[in-house]
């Protein structure tokens, strides 16, 4: 559910509940659709043992086991191949050639004979392999590719280079059983798994296509194929979040975001201009001004050049860092944020909202007691400030420990009756801790005390989809769109969550795909909005599209999990369309078209 403060409540839980309950269906919506019930993209088991990757010499006999059923073509040995297993049951002998062949011998041979010694080299290969004389069992397969090429020669030498460590012998064998037999799932996953061994953001990549193709082809009948896929996908997702992040400047996030975090403030009377201003106090003047017209961009430059520009009040320039350091906390520097807060509490310590912001910085930082510490210091400040107890109370709600965060929202609103988020964080801290009558009733009498809300009509919207009364939720969030109509910045939000209401009520993805639009031309860095949108793209088979998306997403992503998440699904879904190209009979049978969408 999408709202207009950054609480669990808010835009981020939005998406993460809609990906959590759509997860397995988005990462390969078509392919799934066209198969069994249950077969499915992702799963939560742990990771398969490298032998499941691997897998012995194809074609040799099992001693412990016998297979209940052998496959031939895409899961066995390469097309129009025989199993040794199926050999033996027909009553055939192994053949052993009398001395090895020379070259002039292989070219004097009919085809059959050669066919016939081939498979004579691959036994003998098969054998040496049993015993892991891993090297003599290469030289056995060499010489029965040279006698004839089939798949599941390379494949047995890919998996001679497995045990032998040898990632790039097993890529190259692995690519010449496929070039023979594009479908051969062991080959596929032999090469993922060497890729995968062999590292880097660009193995990781093309592992993560290999295990893909196979999970699809193999109609994901085979559960270490599914862990191979989400297991190479993370790690693919974060090398790639850590090197972006080496490069990437902090960067403000979307206008709806950065209102909803300084509306969770009361309002502080801005530092008056001194009798005889620096130039930084003007600055600052200027700053407070563009930060009032919500010209966010402008004030965080202003406030950093009027301390750079040195103001002459200490109340002033504690002030400036107290701004300066709210827009670094939103941009995910923390550690910028804490030390201006720092300097900020220096220079004035009685400015009890510096220690507010304080605590949220070092709830960021893992740091909960020297958060709670920075509570109790403003309040020794100021006992009765309103903010201590609602941002004590988003600690608490953010915990789940909702008990306590019902005491210390009802504390904000008994302080300050005006401040209609404190009643909000109450009514909605009563639904989660499982009082769901009385947080409605708080809403409905909420709106007749505030009908010019668009907060309360969005909120109330969230609790209502969250039960699945769709119906009066999309009322709702139509009130609280109507209502917002005439705000700077517009809050997209209410279009998200709309958006969400339409999609799970009808499954009308056309109509929830207009919608993030729409919310997305109201705020073009809404990272919620972008990220819905990409998911609904992908339920539509929209591929390329959804890729541009999840582009997009990680571009808006303000922390390292919300970039890795984001990363995840772009990944997924180039494996997806490389998987169409590669495979176009597949494609076209599970219905993923390559032409679905632009290119």
């Amino acid at each position: 559910m999408a709202s207009n403060t950054p609480v669990p409540t808010s835009a981020t839980s939005s998406i993460s509940t809609f990906i959590t309950s759509h997860r397995r269906a988005l990462l390969l919506t078509a392919a799934v659709a066209a198969s069994a019930a249950g077969a499915y993209y992702l799963t939560t088991s742990s990771s398969s043992s490298p032998s499941s990757s691997s897998g012995g010499a194809d074609g040799e006999k099992k001693k412990k086991k016998k297979s209940k059923k052998s496959k031939t073509g895409a899961k066995g040995e390469g097309a129009g191949q025989t199993s040794e297993s199926e050999k033996s049951a027909a009553g055939e002998k192994d053949v052993e050639p009398d001395a090895e062949p020379s070259q002039a011998d292989l070219e004097i041979m009919d085809r059959a004979e050669r066919s016939k010694l081939a498979l004579a080299l691959k036994a003998r290969g098969n054998k040496l392999y049993s015993s892991k004389k891993f090297p003599e069992a290469v030289i056995q397969y060499t010489k029965a590719i040279e006698c004839e090429e089939q798949a599941v020669f390379y494949s047995n030498r890919a998996a001679c280079y497995t045990n032998l460590g040898k990632h790039d012998k097993v890529v190259e064998d692995c690519t010449s059983a496929l070039r023979l037999d594009p479908s051969y799932i062991k080959a596929l996953n032999r090469r993922g798994t060497a890729r995968e061994n062999i590292g880097g953001i660009e193995s990781l990549y093309l592992a993560l296509c290999d295990f893909t193709a196979a999970a699809i082809i193999d109609n994901f009948q085979t559960e270490s194929t599914q862990v191979s896929v989400e297991k190479v996908m993370k790690k693919l997702a974060t090398e790639k979040a850590a090197e972006l992040l080496k490069t990437r400047e902090p960067r403000l996030p979307s206008p709806t975001f950065i209102k909803a975090y300084l509306e969770a403030f009361r309002p502080q009377p801005h530092p008056a201009l001194p009798a005889n201003p620096s130039q930084g106090d003007r600055t600052l003047q200027l700053a407070f001004d563009a930060l009032d017209a919500k010209d966010f961009h402008h004030a965080f430059t202003l406030f950093h050049e009027a301390l750079e520009q040195d103001i002459s009040a200490p109340e002033g320039k504690a002030a400036a860092l107290n701004m300066r350091a709210t827009f670094k906390f939103i941009m995910s520097d923390a550690a910028g944020a804490l030390t201006d807060l720092d300097e900020s509490t220096t220079i004035w310590p009685t400015g009890a909202q510096s220690w507010v912001k304080k605590a949220s910085v070092h709830m960021e930082l893992s740091q909960p007691e020297e958060a709670f510490k920075d509570f109790e210091k403003a309040l020794e400040i100021d006992p009765e400030n309103a903010d201590v107890f609602y941002h004590r109370g988003q600690v608490y709600f953010i915990t789940q420990e909702f008990d306590r965060a019902i005491v210390e929202y009802r504390r904000s609103s008994e302080i300050d009756p005006s401040f209609i988020f404190s009643h909000i964080q109450l009514a909605v801290a009563q639904y989660k801790n499982k009082s769901v009558e009385k947080a409605m009733h708080q809403f409905r009498k909420f709106i007749k005390e505030h009908p010019e809300s668009p907060e309360v009509f969005n909120y109330y919207g969230e609790l209502l989809l969250d039960q699945n009364q769709y119906e009066e939720a999309v009322a709702n969030f139509e009130k609280s769109i109507e209502l917002d109509r005439n705000t700077v910045p517009r809050n997209a939000l209410p279009l998200v969550n709309k958006a969400l209401s339409i999609f799970q009520w009808k499954q009308d993805f056309s109509a929830a795909e207009a919608i993030c639009r729409q919310a997305i031309a109201i705020d073009e860095q809404c990272d919620v909005a972008i990220a819905t949108l990409a998911q609904l793209l992908l339920q539509q088979n929209k591929v390329h599209e959804a890729v541009k998306m999840f582009e997009k997403s990680a571009e808006m992503s303000r922390t390292e999990p919300e970039l890795i998440n984001a990363l995840t699904y772009e990944c997924a879904t180039r494996a997806q369309i490389a998987f169409i190209t590669a495979y176009p009979s597949y494609a076209e049978k599970l219905g993923l078209d390559r032409n679905s969408d632009s290119q």
